[in-house]
């Protein structure tokens, strides 16, 4: 099974470049994030003529998440499903072919210490009640999707200068380390342990991508039993030179079941 994560900034803008992308590496799910799109504006007749079946969270202008599958899915949870927590169309999850899929777009926090920087710490510690409720680290169950978090110095390109910061902040660390800690492995770093690989390069900062100034805060988790079939995991940075890019790219994991 091959299955991959993109934060698209548009799903509609970024309709061709995922099209082709699709065409060419053929994933058996695509776990999308920031849509940007109410569900009956989302372009699903273009995934479907591809042959995937779809499930959508999304809302007008912000957020939005949406998995793509060759297979069928069921089991579809939107949000937390919480009256007392806000549903901000940043949780998809699903089963397919018996794998749980829980696909995120964790919020950015925008400046240590406001109102969003509070919710991003709420919403991680909600997110780690989520799995308590209704999985078990025995299950078979993948976590993926733009985490907005970049835990290790080698997940950025200049820890020191960014370390404290939006992304790469010890409470984001320890929020994030509670959540593993149900019992998941970032499959990425188990087949690279070494550092210089980003998922995210900032559009203000010329040739970015050339100059390897990235973050790595887009990741695949999975299971224990699961991590252990993992045969490999990458990121592709030439969708990153596609024409009309997302500042993020794709990042690949393969399963073999």
């Amino acid at each position: 099974m091959k299955i991959a994560t993109f934060n698209a900034a548009s799903v509609r803008a970024r309709l061709p470049l995922l099209i082709e992308w699709l065409a060419e590496n053929e994933p058996d799910i695509l776990a999308i994030q920031e849509t940007k799109v109410e569900d009956d504006k989302f372009p699903a007749s273009d995934f479907e003529d591809l042959g995937y079946h779809l499930a959508l969270n999304g809302q007008k202008s912000w957020n939005g998440v949406a998995l793509l599958s060759r297979s069928p899915l069921s089991a579809v949870v939107k949000g937390f499903e919480d009256e007392l927590f806000p549903n901000d169309a940043r949780i998809i999850a699903a089963q397919i072919d018996g794998i749980n899929i829980v696909n995120t777009y964790v919020p950015n926090g925008n400046a240590v210490g406001n109102e969003k920087w509070a919710y991003k710490m709420r919403w991680l510690e909600r997110f780690r009640t989520f799995l308590d409720q209704r999985f078990r680290p025995t299950d078979p169950l993948i976590w993926l999707g733009d985490i907005n978090i970049a835990r290790q110095p080698i997940d950025v390109f200049d820890s020191a200068k960014l370390l404290g910061g939006v992304g790469h902040h010890p409470d984001e660390f320890s929020r994030l380390d509670k959540i593993i800690e149900f019992g998941l492995t970032d499959v990425f770093r188990t087949h690279h342990p070494e550092g210089g690989h980003y998922t995210f390069w900032d559009f203000t900062v010329p040739r970015a991508l050339d100059r390897k100034i990235g973050w790595r805060i887009d990741h695949i988790y999975a299971t224990n039993g699961l991590a252990k079939l993992c045969s490999d995991c990458w990121i592709d940075t030439d969708a990153r030179r596609m024409e009309r890019p997302s500042d993020h790219t794709f990042v690949i994991a393969q399963f073999d079941l």
